[in-house]
């Protein structure tokens, strides 16, 4: 299998990422996501598996703790979801991203698999991870950290049997699918914690983070707790990125950097930190200059990812209300600018109003659009109904391409372009941004 036919076959698969609306608890299986791998043999089971769940910064968290380990000397897995650009992003080893070659090699694996399972076939995301899977074996990674694709509890990702599971801040967001309140969305999330292992917790909501010591307290696990048993602290802030110190469970590390900006990635290195330390408790050896290299080399495209020019321009997913208010204390605490335009395409599944209320009052200039995937995409029009503008300049454009060349029309060299509100917007923009990124169809 080529890998146009591997990424073809993907394609016929239910792919929900592209879905606005569905049952949740109908849709996931994990049921057959185990019938999918013990028919290829079990892969998951062939390296220690790290597993993060949460509503914003998990993605990020994963990027440091894969570097952390890396650093240590440990062959490394990531998987992630969804990709900006390239499908390849999703399955990596330390810093080399899954080859085409491979992508259809293990595919032609996985669809023997699929076919073994008669007329219960799996979705598009339950075939991804397969895949990612078997190029963790085939790669014989030590130990692999794995993002959940949504919720926690009905991934597909969660067949897996961590030592060590993460769960970031929770807030509201797939509300529909998840639930409508913080409890109920943190059951899900807690989903992952597996009995006897070792949580690692972002500091919580009150709501979320009962839920989250009493799921500990029944499956007999330890849960760490960033803000009471890992401490940081926030020294300074810039567009190179954040300066900050944490406190471990075998020690402090001062003056810590990473090139990731805003004070909530501080929070996520502290998870990361608090994740090494569950590790090393657990017997992997990962001293002090592995957690400070790796937290410094980590890189995580598509947030807060500024594109250097004149003007710059900030690319960030911020798609809920929580993580637009990040966005926008980020923005306001470490650029300098003159004015501020913001690009900005939401999936309709999204809380539209809470991302405008956050980073509306930042813009000197709107410009409106949706990204391809038009199934999800909130027309710019709809959006555009939701804005009191006052005095700003609200505009439409059709594609995230034109709505860049309005933006840098209206923007001078000292001023900043912040495109935001999904990540597949961020990832059409980065293509036609970054030289050294080749869009995928």
């Amino acid at each position: 299998m080529t890998y146009r036919d591997a990424i073809a076959y993907l394609d016929s698969f239910l792919n929900y990422e592209k879905i606005d609306s569905y049952e949740y608890r109908k849709a996931f299986d994990l049921g057959r996501m185990t019938r999918l791998a013990s028919a290829l043999g079990d892969p998951q089971k062939s390296a220690r598996p790290v597993h993060v769940a949460g509503t914003k910064g998990k993605g990020s968290t994963c990027a440091i703790i894969q570097s952390i380990l890396k650093s240590a000397g440990y062959r490394t897995g990531l998987y992630t979801s969804p990709h900006l650009v390239s499908f390849r992003e999703r399955i990596r080893i330390n810093d080399g991203l899954i080859s085409e070659d491979e992508t259809g090699a293990l595919m032609e694996r996985v669809r023997k698999g699929v076919d073994s399972l008669g007329a219960d076939r799996p979705t598009y995301f339950e075939a991804c991870t397969a895949l990612a899977f078997c190029y963790f074996r085939q790669k014989e990674a030590d130990v692999v950290v794995y993002e959940t694709g949504l919720g926690g509890r009905l991934d597909a990702t969660n067949i897996v049997e961590p030592a060590v599971s993460a769960i970031t801040p929770i807030s509201y967001d797939h509300t529909k699918i998840l639930g409508d309140t913080l409890a109920a969305i943190a059951a899900e999330k807690a989903g992952i914690i597996k009995k006897g292992s070792v949580c690692v917790s972002a500091p919580q909501q009150k709501e979320a983070l009962d839920v989250i010591e009493k799921v500990c307290h029944e499956k007999e696990s330890s849960l760490i707790l960033v803000g009471r048993d890992i401490l940081f602290e926030e020294l300074r802030s810039s567009d190179e990125g954040e300066v900050f110190s944490v406190t471990g469970l075998f020690g402090r590390y001062p003056d810590l950097h990473t090139g990731l900006i805003g004070a909530h990635q501080v929070v996520n290195a502290a998870v990361a930190v608090g994740v090494a330390d569950a590790l090393r408790m657990g017997g992997l050896t990962i001293g002090p200059d592995a957690v400070r290299k790796g937290i410094s080399a980590a890189k995580w495209p598509g947030r807060m990812e500024l594109v250097k020019g004149g003007p710059r321009v900030l690319l960030d997913g911020a798609q809920n209300g929580a993580s637009a208010k990040a966005l926008s204390q980020a923005v306001r605490r470490a650029f300098k600018y003159g004015k501020l335009v913001l690009v900005l395409g939401v999936s309709k599944d999204k809380d539209v109003r809470a991302i405008l209320r956050e980073l509306v009052p930042l813009s000197d200039a709107i410009v409106l659009t949706k990204a391809a995937i038009a199934e999800r995409a909130m027309e710019p029009s709809d959006i555009a109904s939701l804005i009191t503008a006052g005095k700003r300049p609200v505009a439409v454009a059709r594609t995230v391409a034109e709505a860049l060349d309005k933006a840098r029309s209206i923007a001078s060299p000292r001023d900043l372009v912040l495109v935001a509100g999904s990540l597949f917007v961020v990832g059409e923009a980065r293509a036609a941004l970054v030289k050294d990124v080749k869009s995928e169809t």
